[in-house]
């Protein structure tokens, strides 16, 4: 099972309206959203660093 941990977050404004938008067009919470856009980035830095690590990097998320 997933542990969760709390995170306050402060975004720029743009930043802000760019997850509401994904959220909504996605029908997805922002919360979602955000936890996405961190995967998309931790697979990509994985793939860049380790390219023989990334298939274990997409299983671990």
């Amino acid at each position: 099972m997933t542990e969760f941990t709390k995170l306050m977050l402060r975004l720029p404004t743009e930043a802000k309206t760019f997850v509401q938008n994904e959220a909504r067009i996605n029908g997805s919470s922002q919360n979602s959203e955000i936890i996405r856009c961190i995967r998309e980035r931790m697979e990509k830095l994985q793939t860049e660093r380790m390219p023989e690590m990334a298939g274990k990097m997409k299983s671990a998320i």
